[in-house]
């Protein structure tokens, strides 16, 4: 396996947000599809690096992180504020750390954007575009290489307003823990172990005091938000788990299975016996047993599954595919593919008009360091 580095950015490749900063829907129930058309979607290259996004109701703004690049020539890392019709750069709010995640707290004006790299968490005060503080997670340890590094990797992160929280999965090949902030604090309130090699998604069910996390070996965490530990743990039948949407209403859990073949290779190198799953879908699971109740196929590589249940749809992004998928959550019916330039990444919605957001990587043919786009789907 390559090192915990590597192997992290090559996952934050397929960086993606689970429902973040969508504002209160006014549809209450199903509406009949219509196809979108090319005319429906516009797309602005707006910074290079380009990770995941949030949609601010309050603000009437998107926000999109960019780490700026790698190696020595590598620019800022900034979050960008974007007209939500135009995709025009508004302000760029410059990071002290390259940002990566996100996720939104409309309500208090804050986003909070994940330092992956960095062992921290850059808040951000939307209101004043101004960066409020910057809170370590974690702090550099000595490997077995004899080098000070990091112990995880931060990815994902799900807010919790309720308790005043925000939750980060550390990934790390040797072992994952997930990083509790108190947002009211600003500070580091716990760290619990115990979530295997490469927990990548996370997904919380406020209602019944649960969050759910998963990891790239097959396993499926269930943390107690009260007592914040590991409350039960599941082999659901889908090894690569990498990110999460909770639907509170249907009671289910979305889960996008990857089927990346070099993952499961090293697996069957590390592992004699081992045979993957299908991959390439989205599995459909019961929450309270981890059972799979439905396989939804999608592109190649699907990365962020990212649900609308008002109106019944669950998007999903398909990296390697190059394409959004469009499910009817009721039916499991496909209602769409449309077809995107390059790598679809992370997803943000604007549930009020009904307008989906994409962030899309580089691909091979295009100059590096150059910049990366966000696509506006109205639907």
């Amino acid at each position: 396996m390559k090192s915990i580095l590597s192997f992290s950015l090559a996952v934050l490749a397929a960086a993606t947000i689970t429902a973040c900063g969508t504002s209160a829907p006014v549809v209450t129930q199903s509406a009949p599809y219509q196809a979108v058309q090319a005319a429906q979607i516009q797309r602005a290259a707006v910074a290079p690096s380009l990770y995941e996004l949030a949609y601010s109701a309050r603000q009437n703004a998107l926000f999109v992180a960019s780490s700026g690049g790698f190696g020595d020539g590598a620019g800022p890392s900034k979050v960008l504020r974007l007209d939500p019709k135009t995709l025009a750069v508004q302000a760029e709010i410059q990071l002290p750390l390259r940002g990566f995640g996100v996720a939104l707290d409309d309500a208090a004006n804050r986003l909070y954007v994940g330092n992956t790299t960095e062992g921290s968490v850059t808040v951000v005060d939307t209101a004043t575009n101004q960066v409020v503080k910057t809170v370590p997670l974690m702090a550099k340890a000595k490997g077995a290489d004899g080098k000070e590094k990091f112990p995880h990797h931060l990815r994902e992160l799900v807010l919790d307003p309720a308790n005043g929280r925000l939750y980060a999965p550390g990934l790390g090949a040797d072992g994952s823990a997930l990083y509790v902030m108190n947002t009211r604090t600003l500070a580091l309130e716990k760290v619990i172990p115990g979530f295997g090699a490469i927990a990548t998604g996370i997904a919380l069910d406020a209602a019944n005091n649960r969050l759910f996390v998963s990891n790239l070996r097959g396993r499926l965490h269930e943390v107690d938000t009260r007592t914040l530990a590991i409350a039960r743990s599941h082999t659901p039948g889908a090894d690569q788990m990498l990110n999460l949407a909770y639907d509170a209403q249907g009671k289910r859990l979305f889960a996008t299975d990857q089927g990346l073949a070099s993952i499961s290779e090293r697996r069957q190198k590390a592992e004699p016996g081992f045979t993957p799953t299908p991959g390439n879908r989205v599995v459909v699971l019961d929450p309270a047993t981890a059972r799979i109740t439905a396989s939804l196929p999608t592109g190649d590589g699907p990365i962020a599954p990212l649900l609308d249940a008002p109106r019944q749809r669950l998007y999903v992004s398909n990296r390697g595919g190059g394409s959004v998928s469009v499910f009817d959550t009721a039916s499991h019916k496909l209602l769409q593919t449309i077809a995107l330039p390059s790598h679809p990444n992370s997803l943000a919605l604007d549930s009020r008009n009904n307008v989906l957001y994409v962030t899309v990587k580089n691909g091979r043919d295009d100059a590096k360091g150059s910049n990366e786009s966000v696509v506006r789907i109205a639907f």
